[in-house]
């Protein structure tokens, strides 16, 4: 007998994935100074991720468009999004830079605020190999 499988709630997803940002020492090595606000927009769900010296302070949920500010913004389709998630992702879903040059995935807003802080979001977006997709 196999159970259904499901993807856990966006609040439950959040928890996780703010925990396994907070855990992770390759974040808390080079995060010192990672201090911003970004959007992931998963079409299904989006997410405020606020960071504060390398560690996440919180996500917020669905938020409205003026609750919840953000310097920069990740958008792609709920599909890629998932496909991120995979323990071994595809080709052109292992990174936001290809990603964005072969799929529907867009970065938006202040783009010097992400440069400035790229390792350190990339190891995040890494982390949804093991957390999984935020949709």
């Amino acid at each position: 007998m196999t159970a259904a499988t499901r993807s856990p709630s966006a609040r439950a997803w959040a928890e996780a994935f703010a925990s396994a940002s907070n855990a992770d020492p390759e974040i808390q090595a080079h995060g010192k100074y990672f201090t911003c606000s970004y959007l992931i927009d998963a079409v299904e769900h989006t997410f405020v991720v606020k960071v504060e010296s390398g560690r996440v302070a919180g996500v917020a949920v669905d938020p409205g468009p003026l609750d919840e500010p953000y310097q920069f913004a990740i958008r792609a389709s709920a599909d890629t999004w998932r496909n991120f998630g995979e323990p071994v992702p595809a080709p052109m879903y292992h990174g936001i830079w290809a990603a964005s040059f072969q799929r529907d995935m867009r970065l938006e807003g202040d783009v010097l605020v992400l440069m400035q802080n790229l390792r350190c979001v990339t190891r995040q977006i890494e982390l949804l190999r093991t957390v999984g997709a935020p949709v």
